[in-house]
């Protein structure tokens, strides 16, 4: 069986080797960030992404960490309810936490943290991968999970244009029992009323609040240094007078590990893999977080990919077979993700009202 390189130990990296530890496939992971570093936001997996989960961990210990979420409800800046959805089997849970688990089946030895890769050629139908210190490997195949801005894409498809978007992110996660008690497991999103500034807020636990707003970067603005001080501070300026509920979240968080989001895409997708390497999750389809699917769609790659090398025989095939088959659903999420985001950046009087803030295909 052919020798597997993965690069990064994000949740697409994670699953792909959940994959391959459970076919007996080696491989190994590249992680250029230290083991601890663990910063970031949460994720929501609507009933596909669970399906998929539930195959490669403890679905059941995985329910401990996170929570399902009733209904998503939609609110003016003020707090009017402007409607209301009944969800099914949507589940929240933190980056971090899902990261935890994922790597629990990961055996130490097949995981390497702090280490850095660039393509460097091809010899003899391998790969080969140059580390910093100018030292090298050699791989049969390359899973390329290094995130929407992946230095292996771009290496190969220099051409591409990767823009923009109108919209960038603070996430946020705030322990406050309190606060958390006022809070039923419904997704609340609060929009407002000029359109391009909303606020969500998704209960992790009974002392967990996860919380984000979004906002049209061509309006609003956060200095650059990105300095706790300076995001408390752009929150307070924007959302300061909303609902109490989200008033209060902001007064009482803590900005020390607040992440900001700054959020591309490509303009058009490349191709999903190039020679023995393949791109998956946001290495391969970054996608805007409007469609909630970038944790499903990474471990649909990751499962179809391992299928389809455990079947053929020719790498070249199984990779063309896992373009063809996931490609359509991606553009299919793209699409739904762009009129997501067109219909933020409109007041909230011109909107539909009842639009679900997931991307279904």
């Amino acid at each position: 069986m052919s020798t597997v390189a993965i690069i990064g130990a994000g949740v697409s990296g994670l699953s792909m080797a959940n994959y391959l530890e459970k076919n007996n496939v080696d491989y190994h992971i590249y992680e250029r960030r230290t083991k601890d570093d663990l910063k970031g936001h949460g994720f929501i997996l609507p009933k596909e992404g669970i399906e998929y989960l539930s195959q490669i961990i403890n679905i059941d210990e995985l329910y401990t960490k996170g929570s399902f979420l009733k209904k998503y409800v939609h609110y003016g800046h003020k707090g009017d309810v402007i409607s209301e959805k009944d969800l099914d089997n949507v589940f929240v849970i933190s980056r971090s936490t899902l990261i935890e688990v994922l790597s629990k089946n990961i055996p130490l030895q097949k995981i390497s943290y702090e280490n850095t890769l660039a393509l460097s050629g091809f010899s003899d139908g391998k790969a080969t991968m140059q580390f910093e210190d100018y030292s090298s490997l050699q791989a049969d195949i390359v899973i390329a999970s290094d995130g929407s801005r992946s230095r292996i894409r771009r290496q190969i498809f220099q051409d591409e244009v990767m823009k923009a978007v109108l919209e960038n992110e603070v996430v946020n996660i705030i322990e406050n029992e309190e606060l958390a008690n006022q809070i039923e497991h419904n997704f609340l999103k609060f929009h407002h009323e000029d359109g391009g500034l909303t606020f969500g807020v998704l209960k992790l636990s009974s002392t967990k609040i996860l919380w984000y707003c979004q906002f049209d970067i061509s309006k609003f603005f956060i200095n650059e240094d990105y300095t706790p001080d300076c995001i408390r501070q752009f929150m307070m300026d924007n959302f300061g007078n909303w609902n109490p509920l989200v008033s209060s979240i902001i007064n009482q968080s803590s900005y020390e590990n607040a992440h900001i989001w700054r959020v591309y895409e490509l303009e058009k997708l490349n191709d999903f893999y190039y020679k023995n390497i393949a791109f998956i999750g946001d290495a391969a389809h970054p996608l805007i977080p409007f469609t909630s699917q970038g944790v499903t769609s990474a471990l649909k790659d990751s499962y179809i990919l391992t299928n389809l090398i455990l079947e053929e025989n020719n790498i070249n095939t199984a990779f063309k077979k896992y373009e063809e088959e996931r490609k359509p659903e991606i553009e299919t999420h793209i699409k739904n993700g762009r009129i997501l985001l067109n219909q933020f950046l409109l007041p909230l009087d011109q909107q539909p009202k009842d639009t679900l803030p997931i991307s279904y295909k």
